[in-house]
């Protein structure tokens, strides 16, 4: 009988305990993130719901995270959860979206004044730099010019806005502002050349639209396969949901294998979606993907990107911070503003309260934010500290300006 070296049974052993620690620490993580996730709408009722729930997922994630208490980091666990929550995020907005009106004169504005807001910043970057680092001028210009529609749509949800002139506006200029400056990300800030990245784009839209039609063409050639899926769309199968987050996953892996940010396969994979779902299937469909959503992997996202905020470095540089929430403000809210108020740009807004509103709407971003923040420093565009202020720099303002929005409402239809 061959005997084992005890050198190796202590390896082993000590293999098996790390394991065990790091499993444990993933689990205390996840534990904690969910406790604020329960704690965040409760709070949020507390104050009237003046301060969306979304607020206190991102403040009480800071708290919980390593620059205050420490009970909570992101792992390799948690960052696949957090990145289900932002796919999730995104499928929903990209769900909700009506593609109609980006085709529409309100959509063609929309993009050509998000156009406008880029020239604008990367010329008051380059001008801040002194011309020097025009790729740095770029990633300045794409963060501080984005939009956060995933992040607006829970918030616009609380607040009954949706289905408004001011809410289906939010939700067009939301769409501009994440889908854009994902396909500046890409075609701008990649390591390829401008023109393999433009081809990668077209194969990645040409999978997009491959996977919008595998399904159709499944029901129809193989019409028993279309029944037993409707027939597990209830109870203990949830077919119709599992194949939903097939799709998520397909068209994010595909963003992933062609160095594209997955964001992009999210928003097209709830585009997708909506087109494949029959009209009276939507509120059911839609009902099931926010409990997945919104129950689960949404408020994973929004905590953690709390834990990610750097506590001391934003401290010791508070100045800059507010500064940062000002060029947002400036650089994508008031071209919204103006060109809102004296051109016509087809949307149904009336008076100069809701156009405010559409700008304070406009200026909230976080997640392209976080997307282009973490490429450029990982091409050396960025310091790790410049980072961090862009980063609470939106986080800022998904805290402060759908306030602002929600203070310029009618009292008689205010909900936050």
């Amino acid at each position: 009988m061959t005997s084992v070296p005890v050198a190796d049974t202590m390896a082993v052993s000590q293999m098996v305990l790390a394991s065990g620690q790091a499993n444990t620490d993933t689990m205390i993580s996840l534990t904690a993130i969910l406790a604020v996730a329960l704690l965040a709408p409760i709070l949020s009722f507390m104050t009237g719901k003046r301060i969306p729930a979304v607020v206190f997922l991102i403040v009480l994630g800071v708290i919980i995270g390593p620059s205050v208490w420490g009970v909570a980091e992101i792992d390799s666990g948690i960052s696949i959860l957090r990145q289900l929550g932002l796919g999730m995020l995104f499928l929903l907005a990209g769900y909700e979206l009506d593609t109609d009106s980006l085709r529409s004169k309100e959509g063609g504005n929309a993009a050509l004044t998000w156009l406008m807001c880029l020239a604008l910043a990367f010329i008051g970057a380059l001008v801040f730099l002194k011309g020097n680092g025009a790729l740095t001028a770029v990633t300045l210009a794409i963060a501080v010019t984005s939009t956060a529609l995933g992040t607006l749509l829970p918030i616009l949800k609380q607040s009954d806005l949706l289905r408004t002139n001011v809410g289906k506006s939010v939700m067009l200029h939301g769409a501009v502002g994440e889908l854009m400056p994902i396909m500046a990300i890409a075609l701008l800030l990649s390591a390829r050349s401008m023109g393999v990245t433009f081809l990668i784009l077209l194969a990645f839209f040409a999978i997009a639209a491959m996977v919008a039609v595998v399904p159709r063409t499944v029901a129809t050639l193989v019409p028993w396969v279309g029944r037993a899926i409707i027939d597990g769309a209830s109870a203990t199968n949830q077919s119709i949901v599992r194949m939903v987050v097939l799709m998520l996953a397909i068209l994010m892996t595909v963003a992933a294998v062609f160095d594209l940010d997955v964001v992009l396969g999210a928003f097209a994979a709830g585009i997708v979606l909506r087109g494949l779902v029959p009209e009276r299937a939507h509120g059911l469909i839609e009902e099931r993907l926010d409990v997945m959503g919104y129950g689960f992997f949404i408020p994973v996202f929004f905590v953690c990107s709390g834990i990610n905020i750097d506590v001391q470095t934003v401290g010791a540089n508070i100045g800059q911070l507010f500064a940062v929430v000002g060029v947002i403000l400036v650089a994508r809210g008031v071209p919204v503003f103006l060109r809102e108020m004296f051109t016509k740009t087809g949307s149904k807004l009336t008076t100069t309260n809701q156009k405010f509103q559409l700008a304070c709407y406009a200026s909230t971003g976080l997640p392209i934010i976080v997307a282009v923040t973490e490429v450029a420093t990982n091409a050396h565009l960025l310091e790790e500290s410049a980072a961090s202020l862009l980063v609470a720099g939106g986080a800022v303002t998904v805290l402060l300006f759908p306030l602002i929005a929600a203070a310029l409402q009618p009292k008689d239809k205010r909900k936050l």
